[in-house]
């Protein structure tokens, strides 16, 4: 489990005068680099002159960032490869000034590939420093690090579940294979049968576009979140993410950030048919960990982790902070082993499995089987090659070109969504309507509980008194107020005089 270590140097550091580059806290992603920066910034709220902050792991030119760091800022947030191509350029000295480093999720930083940058980066530092390593988990890279950075530690270990118990976060799993995994998430989804802030994991890029372009057959939209997209876009879908502007995420856990399926795929053909090129990812995206998600109500794994730690952390994006989650894993044939790794660490001493199985009944749904065929006929590859250049694209001129225009208008910002329809497929306009019949009559009292209570309004509303605003096509004349105002106001007038 990682602590916050920023919040004892921030106040050491609101009492040192002389400016210097005190404090360097390494991250392993660029997200999770933009989030300890915010949040250094709402813990400095109040002294945030005596006490400044730079992110230097985005993907902006060095001679960009030069001049940040020329300000010589307290503390420098970035990944090991980021700080490390400063320090070369000579833009980042921390020889003589630097006293305290910070390495945060440093199980994930060998696995990233900066081994090397980590060793050559403490070339650079001084020989006195404080060191604080936080991990979720106790691996043998961690260890590694450990003999690496630090002498004589003191190992603080916070006891505790890796994951919350079933008061809070309730984990259930049903076996479905890909056709009933699309038929399935679109029941959820389409029935509103999972309300609430929603995070889709699934295992590649490819499936990322193309559940996207599912669902949009049937009028639900939903983000993309992957390693192909701009940092600033992916910031950004995570920032509207937590304040309400979508309900679905799907994002890619690219453990080693590439198709796990095309890994078998390199020896088929021997060599006949040449493999596409891949395109450009970003070796510093993480989503499944370290990106602070708020109130997520559910996590659906659409296709089950690789390892036991990966569920680990996808699940952990929801049931935070004691609010109440819901984790579903959609499990395939050749996922069973997985899935049993997964249930014996889980499990430990305990003879019940924490993984219910999702007691769904899919003979129920069958009705909407030929409607998701429909749907998949139209995501062809084509379809699905075309949406990623289309999204790319699109993320690129939002991130590159419209950045300085946002920086000076920050409030238009709000107005740029990453959930609009890609369309490269053909959309069937008929598949966005449920017809009732199709409903299963167990889930017609759960589905769209909002239509059905104003349904009953309308039946128990009796007639108001006064005027009615209705359509004047529907009237007839005497009923239109406009041909049936009779004016009254002269003759009580006459009868008054009268009596008078």
């Amino acid at each position: 489990m990682s602590c916050d270590p920023r919040l004892p140097f921030c106040r050491y550091l609101q009492s040192v005068r002389e400016q210097d580059v005190r404090a360097l806290i390494l991250v392993p992603t660029k997200e999770l680099g933009q989030q300890v920066q915010t949040m250094i910034r709402q813990l400095t709220a109040y002294c945030s002159r005596d006490v400044r902050v730079a992110d230097i792991s985005g993907k902006a030119d060095l001679s960009a960032q030069r001049p940040i760091l020329m300000e010589k800022p307290d503390v420098v947030v970035g990944t090991p490869s980021r700080a490390l191509a400063h320090l070369n350029a000579q833009n980042l000295v921390l020889h003589s000034s630097l006293e305290t480093l910070v390495v945060d999720e440093a199980d994930l930083l060998f696995s990233f590939g900066f081994e090397a940058d980590l060793k050559n980066l403490l070339c650079h530092l001084p020989k006195i420093y404080q060191s604080f390593l936080m991990s979720a988990t106790l691996t043998e890279d961690v260890q590694a690090l450990k003999e690496l950075l630090l002498h004589n530690p003191v190992i603080l270990k916070l006891q505790g579940s890796q994951l919350p118990d079933s008061s809070q976060l309730q984990q259930y799993s049903i076996k479905c294979e890909e056709e009933d995994k699309f038929l399935l998430i679109y029941t959820l989804l389409r029935l509103r049968l999972v309300q609430g802030k929603t995070l889709v994991f699934v295992g590649a890029v490819e499936r990322c576009y193309r559940l996207k372009l599912f669902l949009e057959q049937f009028g639900i939209p939903a983000c993309v979140l992957n390693s192909e997209l701009p940092v600033q876009s992916r910031s950004h879908i995570i920032t509207q993410f937590n304040q309400g502007f979508y309900d679905y995420i799907i994002a890619t856990d690219e453990t080693s950030l590439a198709d796990p399926t095309a890994a078998p795929q390199t020896t088929a053909g021997k060599g006949k048919k040449k493999r596409p090129r891949e395109r450009r990812k970003d070796k510093e995206y993480g989503v499944s960990r370290g990106v602070d998600f708020q109130n997520v109500a559910n996590v659906i794994n659409f296709d089950f982790p690789a390892s036991v730690e990966s569920y680990i952390h996808r699940v952990g994006r929801t049931a935070r902070a004691d609010n109440p989650g819901t984790a579903l894993s959609f499990i395939s044939h050749t996922e069973l082993g997985l899935l049993s790794e997964v249930e014996e660490a889980l499990a430990g001493d305990h003879a019940e499995s924490v993984l219910k199985p999702y007691e769904f009944k899919m003979e129920e749904i069958e009705g909407f089987r030929y409607r998701c065929r429909d749907a998949m006929r139209s995501v062809t590859k084509q379809a699905v090659r075309e949406a990623r250049l289309k999204e790319i694209k699109q993320e690129l001129l939002n991130s590159e070109k419209l950045k300085t225009y946002f920086d000076d208008n920050p409030r238009d910002l709000q107005l740029l969504r990453h959930d609009k329809d890609l369309h490269p497929a053909v959309v069937k306009p008929h598949l966005r309507n449920v017809p009732e019949y199709l409903i299963p009559e167990t889930l017609r009292g759960a589905v769209n509980p909002l239509l059905s209570s104003r349904r009953r309004k309308r039946k128990e509303k009796a007639k108001p008194e006064g005027v009615v605003k209705s359509s004047f096509k529907k009237n007839i004349q005497g009923k239109n107020p406009l041909k049936s105002f009779r004016y009254t106001g002269g003759r009580n007038r006459k009868g008054k005089a009268g009596r008078s």
